[in-house]
């Protein structure tokens, strides 16, 4: 391996660390008391990690062929700060980290469509969706399930959490085979999709952040060239969130698509470090997360968010931006952005419309063309 080449590899395990910290552990039978974390959480889990014995870690680095079903409830600290995974690699505090309080195994598919139902109609009727997450690189059980947790509790997410945990092998140095998991993933996650189709879900809603928007798109891409575009007419939004996919690669995966679920949001920043490395991997190809072309994203009628200026523009913005989470909490614009565009020119300049977030005027939302006749609309700087 050249000098070169090596300190690459270097730089990569230390700014690709944002995908990670502490290796957490679900701490399974620690405490039954529900009353020690702050809040608790359900999510729903349909994995294509392969089972494991040890309750710590109850799915593996390896790769199964066929979806594993559960549910756990996952606990929320009451030292909890917004944008953070309070989380350790040792027996976990329920007062100071993320616990799993129960565990779950579900049999069969019917039986998992059958429980999300039945949590559909726990809810009133506006609020019967489904909230699909899919985790990014470097990521074992544990670390996406408790972020998955930690963005439906910290953005209020009403709607029925439903985490769908490719293969990942959880280590840094595991870039390569990180990446061939996502090809193997991708049909789980589009049967994943299928079954939030078939649920009574009034609307399904898919987030991938990372690496895990290849498996986004390679998904849908499934869905489409296989002919079963009714589980993607059933989508009512998609948004990536710092996507670590090659802008050739996600043209190509676009035509393959055809449609896009609609909205279609990107939220990119300039100033992310891990996709920097990304790209000198890739021989320099630019990252769609990064923001290299936002004129092209507008033309397919995808909104884009560029977070480059909010609280240091890192890999990891949307999950844990304080200023994004604060101002999705206090205003319905972003989430008005994100599910159809229905913004006007006046709310679209954030800082002119007053907000009372500090930072918030430094999110930059581009409009689709199909708003906007692909004029970009700017917060002041």
């Amino acid at each position: 391996m050249s000098a070169k080449r090596l300190f690459s590899v270097l730089l990569m395990a230390v700014l690709l660390a944002g995908c990670g910290g502490p290796r957490a552990v679900l701490g399974l039978g620690v405490t039954t008391d529900q009353a020690a974390s702050a809040a608790v959480v359900p999510v729903y889990v349909a994995t294509t990690r392969a089972r494991s014995d040890n309750l710590s870690l109850p799915y593996s680095a390896e790769r199964s062929q066929t979806l594993n079903f559960a549910k756990l409830d996952i606990g929320i600290p009451r030292n909890h700060v917004p944008g953070d995974v309070e989380k350790t690699g040792r027996t976990p505090d329920p007062a100071r980290h993320f616990v799993a309080q129960s565990y779950q195994q579900i049999a069969s598919r019917k039986q998992f469509v059958a429980q999300l139902d039945a949590a559909l109609a726990q809810r009133p009727p506006q609020e019967r969706e489904i909230f699909i997450f899919v985790h990014g690189y470097n990521n074992n059980f544990a670390d996406s399930v408790f972020r998955a947790a930690q963005i439906a509790h910290d953005y209020n997410v009403r709607a029925v959490t439903l985490h769908y945990a490719w293969p990942s092998g959880g280590s840094l140095p595991l870039y390569v085979y990180d990446r061939d998991s996502t090809v193997v993933g991708r049909g789980g996650l589009a049967e994943t999709i299928e079954i939030a189709a078939q649920t009574k879900a009034n609307r399904v809603i898919l987030v991938g952040h990372s690496m895990g928007a290849y498996v986004v798109m390679e998904a849908l891409r499934e869905l489409a060239q296989t002919g079963r575009r009714q589980a993607l007419k059933r989508l009512g939004g998609v948004v990536l969130a710092a996507p670590d996919i090659d802008i050739d690669a996600f043209q190509s995966q676009v035509r393959d698509i055809g449609e896009l679920p609609m909205p279609f949001a990107i939220v990119v920043s300039r100033r992310d470090r891990a996709l920097s490395i990304s790209r000198r991997i890739a021989g320099g190809h630019p990252r769609v997360g990064s923001g290299s072309d936002i004129a092209l994203l507008q033309q397919k009628n995808i909104t884009v968010l560029d977070a480059s200026q909010v609280d240091g523009g890192s890999h990891n913005i949307f999950a844990s931006s304080p200023t994004l989470i604060a101002f999705a909490g206090q205003s319905g614009l972003l989430r008005r952005l994100i599910e159809g565009g229905d913004a006007s020119a006046g709310e679209t300049l954030l800082a002119d419309g007053g907000s009372a977030i500090e930072g918030a005027a430094a999110l930059v939302v581009y409009l689709p063309s199909r708003i906007l006749g692909g004029v970009a609309l700017a917060g002041r700087r």
